[in-house]
């Protein structure tokens, strides 16, 4: 019971951690400092170092031969291309459009779990999932103008393969958590998404006027390293060796109200009924799929 508690923890604290780096990956590469595909190879690359770091001071399970297509396979999909669409994505679709495509991740490993996993899905976890997926909506549309991107049904499509990449990556580590320790493998998961996305964002880095970068822009980089890379691909693995698959991906629904509370505090927005009520449904839904 103990280890259940704490999972759920661990993916509060992934959602809380990916919720504020939006702000901080947007102040990053909406502010022309880094440049998207340099970013995710800055990102893959030092979390990558730090899992191989601590995979010094933990003992380490070695992965059978016969895993590493398994590895290799979740790397592409929960690193390369999950990260590089959804960057993508969003230079040509509206940040709107975007969080309302990536709310339908629980949906997508809903199915996925039942087909793949053989997970039992009662009523009750498919009214959780429903009701927190009305209150996302509500969170992402609510006061918002749908104001006109690039190339908006390109940007869709992209922010779709990056929720469907991630939706399976979920469904892939799932069953390595199954046979190995987190510590294990996520190290070998960022070896192979760096060699995958270094070659598309190598070049950005190069770019990079690095002696001029602001203090706030360093904290930014460092946060998006350690919380919203390594900290969350640390955590999400451990709640898997816990939980169910769909419970994991259900509690992406507080991603909406951890970034509005963040910018609350920012000064940026503020609270009204509408958004608690909100907020209320996503709970309540989070609630029940996570219940035993």
């Amino acid at each position: 019971m103990k280890n259940r508690y704490l999972a759920l923890l661990a993916l509060v604290l992934v959602q809380l951690f990916y919720g504020v780096t939006f702000t901080f990956a947007n102040d990053v590469i909406g502010g022309g400092h880094i440049m998207p595909f340099g970013f995710i190879v800055l990102r893959v690359t030092f979390a990558g170092a730090l899992f191989w770091l601590l995979s010094l001071i933990t003992s380490s399970k070695k992965i059978d031969t016969k895993d590493f297509p398994q590895l290799i396979k979740a790397a592409f999909f929960g690193v390369a291309l999950n990260m590089l669409t959804f960057f993508k994505g969003l230079q040509y679709t509206t940040p709107i459009n975007g969080s309302v495509i990536m709310i339908t991740v629980p949906i997508i490993v809903l199915i996925l779990s039942t087909i793949l996993l053989n997970e039992k899905i009662n009523k009750t976890k498919v009214f959780g999932i429903s009701l927190g997926l009305f209150g996302a909506l509500i969170l992402s549309l609510y006061g918002q103008r749908n104001e006109s991107g690039n190339n908006i049904l390109l940007g869709n499509f992209l922010i779709f393969i990056n929720a469907a990449s991630y939706s399976y990556y979920l469904i892939l580590i799932k069953k390595l958590t199954n046979k190995y320790h987190p510590f294990d493998f996520i190290k070998w998961l960022f070896l192979f998404g760096s060699l995958m996305v270094l070659p598309f964002g190598f070049y950005e880095l190069t770019l990079v006027d690095w002696i001029s970068l602001p203090a706030y822009i360093w904290f930014s980089i460092v946060f998006v390293i350690v919380f919203a890379t390594f900290g969350t691909y640390i955590l999400n693995p451990l709640a898997l060796t816990n939980l169910k698959a769909t419970t994991v991906s259900t509690f992406l629904y507080l991603q909406p109200i951890f970034a509005g509370i963040f910018a609350i505090l920012m000064g940026s927005d503020r609270l009204d009924p509408i958004k608690v009520s909100a907020a209320l449904l996503i709970f309540i839904g989070v609630y029940l799929v996570s219940k035993k």
